[in-house]
């Protein structure tokens, strides 16, 4: 699920096009040879990939799509190492220190149910239908109009998310090593744009894989080394609920999810539960697991649809241990992070930093790049900076990835060039990857100039998943539905979405009615805009689909659920049954919730 980094604001380009490849800024830690080898090992391997993979991408089918020859684990890690970028790192390490476990909510309730609803309810239609992309579905459903709206929205999110990955990779840089942030910027762009441009989404699978190993590598020590200080989750406790007793740490419930959740004035988030489980659990973490391009794409890469059903439920046992290495790290960041003089380490927001220059002040965003260097020595600092570079590049990979094959089959094909070759559409997908990379760029140059980060991103999800969502169901579900109920349901679903928005931002009393609250914070905003956009896409959908013309049950086979004969799967042992497999997924999210209820 998409995770944000509270509170990070403007930060200002170098002045001096010498500084591109200097070491600029004062840093937290200074890496020894070892650690410096490590890094360039990293970046030498996934350029090598691209072009040891460039042979096996010579047809479209290839190069956009893997050849559809991904195993059920290959597309599994892929799928969730696309989502691991730099906000899940960086961002809800940051969150789990300002607002404590609640920030789970991202990665349980909001990514797992959807995981587990794509892989056994929705993938067999993706899967069986051979569509290549999401707006692809919505051209056989739906027909061209609302394939366009999506597929250029699309297009346009995921070049601005890929710019925002490539930002909070150089400005992670910068604070923790001192890099200049163009030079960080340049760097990864030009590995990224390498290594999908040569070997196309196979290129961007096996880096994925390898990036998710990294980061797992290079980051599971700092929770354990942490815990191990502590004396495990029950000291950590202890020595939390010390700190808040003698007013050292500001009081709040750092510890449970849910007992929180009956009023927006119990937590610091300013969320209700309703929130969290209508606009976060459905709303976003449907519209984002089950209809974002970008680890769709992944799962559409399979090499049978067991696989394909497989996947999901693969990553969903990943995604619910992330918290062990991104929000627990910064939970014990409360308790462990230590001044010079010995007394206990206060982050502060970004605002703050920025008001109080030459302060020594660290941002919530440092959490964990703070945590690495009180941890990490020579050689394993390498490989935790690897981690987090890793992060980056597979965020990054994954929207420039999702938005070639997204412009090549979905804009460019259907629009500007309608029969050419197959050669020639291979090589439209390379010139776009490069061009992709270079629009990331100028987002990324926008991104530091936006008034934070968390705003941007979450408003793009609310603008363009949630609408999609409520039009994918009703298309998927609903033999009713009509070409121009589509249209018009993802349209105005859309409308909605920016019009509550643009309505808060420039009145933000008006939140108290988005939020039905007036306690409500900004992160409910977020929650109630997504869940209000969903609606309005699907009683659109509805009501214009009742006053026109059905298309025959004829030609739904291979769309809508009831008109589709599925393919019948051969028997296998029960642990390779994927439904077997969903309810073991579905007993340790629910077991996570209650314990920590």
């Amino acid at each position: 699920m998409l995770a944000s980094l509270p509170g990070l604001t403007t930060v200002g380009m170098p002045q001096s096009p010498a500084a591109l490849l200097a070491l600029a800024a004062p840093s937290l830690a200074h890496l020894s040879f070892l650690d410096v080898a490590i890094i360039a090992i990293y970046f030498v391997m996934v350029i090598w990939i691209g072009f040891y993979l460039k042979g096996q991408a010579n047809t479209s089918e290839e190069f956009f799509m893997a050849g559809r020859e991904m195993t059920a684990w290959i597309a599994g890690l892929s799928f969730v190492s696309a989502n691991l970028g730099s906000l899940e790192l960086m961002g809800w390490a940051g969150s789990a220190y300002q607002y404590g476990i609640l920030a789970a909510h991202w990665y349980w309730v909001g990514a797992i149910p959807a995981m587990l609803f794509l892989g056994m309810v929705m993938m067999p239609f993706y899967y069986v239908c051979k569509t290549h992309s999401v707006p692809g579905y919505l051209k056989l459903r739906y027909g061209r109009g609302s394939s366009t709206v999506a597929a250029v929205s699309f297009a346009f999110m995921t070049v601005l998310m890929s710019g925002v990955n490539m930002f909070a990779m150089a400005e992670v840089m910068k604070i923790v090593l001192g890099w200049d942030l163009n030079f960080s910027i340049i760097v990864s762009s030009l590995a990224v744009a390498a290594y999908v441009a040569l070997g196309g989404l196979r290129s961007a699978i096996f880096n994925e894989v390898l990036q998710f190993v990294l980061i797992w590598g290079g980051a599971l020590l700092v929770p354990i080394l942490g815990l191990v200080q502590t004396g495990g989750w029950s000291g950590f406790k202890a020595r939390l609920a010390h700190n808040i007793a003698t007013g050292v740490t500001p009081a709040g419930d750092y510890t449970h999810m849910w007992r929180s959740m009956g009023h927006f004035a119990d937590n610091p988030m300013g969320i209700h539960w309703t929130g969290i489980v209508f606009g976060l659990g459905f709303a976003i973490s449907f519209g984002y697991w089950t209809t974002d391009f970008l680890v769709v794409q992944r799962v559409l890469a399979a090499n049978s649809l067991r696989s394909a059903r497989l996947a999901p439920v693969i990553g969903s046992f990943f995604k619910m241990a992330v918290p062990f290495i991104v929000i627990l790290p910064g939970l014990l960041g409360l308790v462990v992070l230590t001044n010079g003089d010995g007394s206990l380490m206060h982050l502060v927001g970004e605002n703050v930093v920025a008001a109080h220059p030459g302060a020594g002040l660290h941002s919530y965003n440092e959490v964990l790049p703070l945590m690495m260097v009180k941890y990490l020595g020579p050689g394993l600092l390498g490989m935790g900076i690897t981690a987090l570079i890793a992060g980056f590049m597979s965020g990054m990979a994954g929207n420039v990835s999702a938005f070639t094959a997204i412009f090549t089959y979905d804009i460019y094909q259907p629009h500007i060039v309608k029969h050419a070759r197959d050669e020639h559409y291979v090589l439209v997908g390379r010139v776009v990857t490069i061009v992709g990379v270079v629009i990331s760029i100028g987002a990324a140059y926008l991104v530091m100039n936006a008034a934070g980060i968390m705003d941007y991103v979450q408003a793009l999800f609310s603008f363009f998943i949630s609408p999609l969502l409520g039009v994918v169901l009703l298309g998927m579900f609903w033999k009713r539905a009509t070409k121009a109920g589509g249209f018009w349901g993802l349209l105005m679903g859309t409308s909605t979405s920016i019009g509550l928005w643009a309505w808060v931002y420039f009145n933000p009393a008006a939140l108290k009615y988005v939020a039905l609250s007036p306690d409500a914070k900004n992160m409910a905003e977020n929650m109630y805009r997504a869940l209000w956009s969903v609606t309005t896409a699907v009683a659109v959908n509805v009501i214009v689909s009742l006053f026109t013309e059905p298309r025959p049950l004829s030609e739904l086979a291979g769309v809508v659920y009831g008109a589709t004969p599925l393919p019948t799967e051969e028997p296998v042992p029960i642990y390779k049954n994927e439904w077997f497999w969903t309810v073991v997924a579905i007993v340790i999210f629910l077991g996570l919730n209650i314990y920590f209820w």
